[in-house]
């Protein structure tokens, strides 16, 4: 059950486009006993079938402007080749602070941002 409440809210959070790995990763670190990486592929599994579905009803809604995509989609897989090649690599302790450091960042920048 626990899993499921986290998948859930990692679903939620997705599907609103702000990222369900930053649920779900620190969760299954946490509360599943995995390490970093193992919780970082399985964020990566996950996030196929709740991106279509994200991407279906944001298509149908006209949100998307596609001539953007293009070297978006290029700079992210090359990103993700280069990003998992260094996760493999790396110690899950050290991985594990990058991570938190990177959403510590984000949050700050997120509440700064909130102030404009």
């Amino acid at each position: 059950m626990k899993l499921f409440v986290i998948g859930l809210l990692s679903g939620i959070i997705s599907g609103m486009g702000i990222g369900g790995g930053s649920i779900l990763i620190p969760s299954l670190v946490l509360f599943a006993n995995l390490v970093q990486q193992q919780a970082q592929s399985i964020n990566l599994i996950v996030f196929i079938p709740v991106a279509i579905a994200a991407l279906i009803v944001h298509i149908k809604e006209k949100n998307i402007i596609f001539k953007f995509t293009k070297w978006i989609v290029l700079g992210g897989i090359a990103g993700a080749i280069l990003g998992s090649i260094v996760a493999i690599r790396i110690n899950p302790d050290t991985l594990r602070k990058f991570f938190s450091f990177f959403l510590f960042f984000i949050g700050l920048y997120e509440l700064k941002k909130k102030d404009r």
